[in-house]
C-alpha cells in the first residue's frame, strides 16, 4: 500500500509568495496533495495558489493557530508536511524529511533552519527563538534546537492525537511540548532558510508574539507540570510565612506575648495558602496523568508510519 502525503501551507497575503511555494513543493514531491488554507487574505493568495494547482480551502477564525487545528482536523493522509506559504523553507528537503520519518518511524521531524542570508532572520527572532528553546528544555527536560521553525513533517498518529488549542503562532511550540510530553521518536534536520519574496511581508510581531510563546509555555507547563507548579508557589508562600513568623516566635519564648498579631494571623492565612498549593498540585497532578493516558491511547490508535507502506 502506497503512502499518501498531503503538503499543508498555511497563508496569509501571501500573493508574491504562494506561486514558487506550492511550485517547489509540486517539484519535490510531485505525488503529494498540496493543500493552501487562506486566512482571510485580503490580496490574490487564493487566485495565485489555485493557479499554481493547490487545492485552497478557508479559515475564518484569523491566527495560524486556528489554520493549523482546521488542516489536522480536515485533511486525511498518513504523511503531512506542513511549511510557511512565504517560500522561507527550503522544498527540495521535504523528500529528505519525509524519508527519515518512514524510514526510522518517526512520528515528526523538525526542519532546523540554517540561513547565510542576513534577511532570512528578522532582528531579535535568533535571540528570542534560543531563549525559548532553553526555557522549554529547563521546563520540559529536553528541547528542539529550532522549536520555532514552522518546517515541520508528521506521522498520521501525531497530527490525529494533537489537540491543537493556541490561537496564533505560539502553535509550534504547543506542538513541540505535545511531542515531548507524549515522549515521541522524533529527529532534526538540517534545512535551508531563505529570505522573503520581494513583496512578501513577515506577520510575526518579534516582542508581541515572543511574549505569547513565552506565556504558552508557562501556561503549558502549569497544566502539564501541576505539582512543580503550584508547588513551587506553595514553597514560595512558606519561605515567606516562616520569615514573618521567625521574630513573633522569638519574642513569645521570650516574654509570652504576641505584640504583632496582625502579623501572626497574616503568617497562619500564608501557611493554609501553601497547604492548599500543595493539595491543588497534588489533585491536578493525578488529572493530568489520567489525561495524559487518554491523548497516549488516542496516539497509539493508529499505526507507525512506515509499517507496512512502500514509500514512493
Amino acid at each position: 500500500m502506497s503512502t499518501t502525503v498531503a503538503v499543508l501551507l498555511p497563508c496569509y497575503n501571501e500573493e508574491a509568495a504562494i506561486g514558487a511555494t506550492v511550485a517547489g513543493f509540486r517539484a519535490a514531491l510531485p505525488d503529494a496533495t498540496i493543500y493552501v488554507y487562506d486566512n482571510n487574505s485580503s490580496d490574490r493568495t487564493i487566485e495565485v495558489a489555485r493557479a499554481a494547482g493547490a487545492v485552497v480551502r478557508s479559515e475564518r477564525i484569523q491566527g495560524k493557530g486556528a489554520v493549523v487545528r482546521r488542516m489536522f482536523a480536515d485533511v486525511d493522509a498518513d504523511i503531512y508536511v506542513m511549511a510557511d506559504g512565504d517560500a522561507t523553507y527550503d522544498a527540495a528537503a521535504a523528500p529528505e524529511l519525509v524519508a527519515r520519518l518512514l524510514d526510522e518511524q518517526l512520528d515528526m521531524v523538525v526542519g532546523q533552519r540554517v540561513s547565510e542570508a542576513a534577511l532570512a532572520y528578522r532582528r531579535g527572532h535568533r535571540f528570542g527563538n534560543a531563549m525559548l528553546t532553553g526555557m522549554l528544555a529547563r521546563l520540559f527536560g529536553r528541547s528542539f534546537t529550532d522549536i520555532l521553525s514552522g518546517y515541520r513533517v508528521f506521522s498520521r498518529r501525531f497530527v490525529k492525537s494533537f489537540p491543537s488549542l493556541s490561537a496564533g503562532f505560539e502553535i509550534e511550540t504547543e506542538i513541540s511540548v505535545h511531542a515531548l510530553e507524549l515522549r515521541m521518536p522524533v529527529a532534526e534536520v538540517t534545512t535551508r532558510y531563505f529570505a522573503r519574496p520581494e513583496g512578501s511581508a513577515s506577520k510575526l510581531s518579534t516582542y508581541g508574539d515572543g511574549f505569547r510563546i513565552a506565556r504558552t509555555i508557562a501556561t503549558l507547563y502549569r497544566i502539564e507540570r501541576p505539582l512543580w507548579f503550584f508547588g513551587a508557589i506553595g514553597l514560595l508562600l512558606a519561605l515567606i510565612a516562616v520569615v514573618l513568623a521567625v521574630p513573633i516566635v522569638i519574642t513569645y519564648l521570650h516574654t509570652g506575648l504576641v505584640p504583632r498579631f496582625p502579623t501572626a494571623i497574616l503568617a497562619t492565612g500564608l501557611v493554609i495558602l501553601a497547604s492548599l498549593c500543595l493539595f491543588s498540585g497534588l489533585i491536578l497532578d493525578t488529572v493530568v496523568r489520567g489525561r495524559r493516558e487518554v491523548r497516549r491511547l488516542a496516539y497509539l490508535a493508529h499505526p507507525a508510519p512506515g509499517s507496512g507502506w512502500i514509500a514512493r
